[in-house]
């Protein structure tokens, strides 16, 4: 599986196009964690998932996703003394394409983020006024390097 994505920064008027959105509690973390390859358990409200990524040639990786037990996902977590990174997800369309706001708790409060899954790294898609600067290309940005600022 592939994935194509792009990040962004939000503006403040974010909050009021998601107040109305009933978000996704995620909690993830990460059991291998590297420039090129990632491998994390995320739990997604009452769902959990073991995701294995390559690293980005463009805004192109490798993604492979499997569904797993919560109770499994949980040991994982407990057993190999993981840090947690917390966030809720709000889904939204525009212009046909769905926009995945993720606004982090804790340590990362006050970051939210916004990101779009395309067909192709040219493709073109309308932004939302809410939208800010691009981080698609600052590491920063990556849950996998924001999970190491808990």
């Amino acid at each position: 599986m592939v994935e194509i994505e792009r990040k962004f920064l939000v503006k403040d008027e974010v909050r009021e196009v998601i107040n109305d959105i009933t978000p996704i509690h995620i909690s993830q973390a990460y059991l291998v964690n590297e420039k090129s390859k990632s491998v994390r358990v995320r739990i997604m409200n009452d769902l959990a998932y073991l995701t294995i990524k390559s690293d980005m040639i463009g805004i192109t990786r490798s993604e492979y996703e499997y569904e797993i037990p919560v109770q499994e996902a949980l040991s994982m977590i407990k057993s190999f003394e993981l840090k947690v990174l917390n966030k809720f997800r709000y889904k939204l369309e525009f212009h046909s394409k769905i926009w995945e706001i993720d606004v982090f708790e804790g340590s990362l409060k006050g970051l939210v983020l916004a990101e779009i899954e395309l067909q192709n790294e040219n493709e073109r898609f309308e932004r939302p006024l809410w939208i800010d600067q691009e981080v698609t290309f600052d590491p920063k940005y990556l849950n996998a390097n924001l999970i190491n600022r808990l």
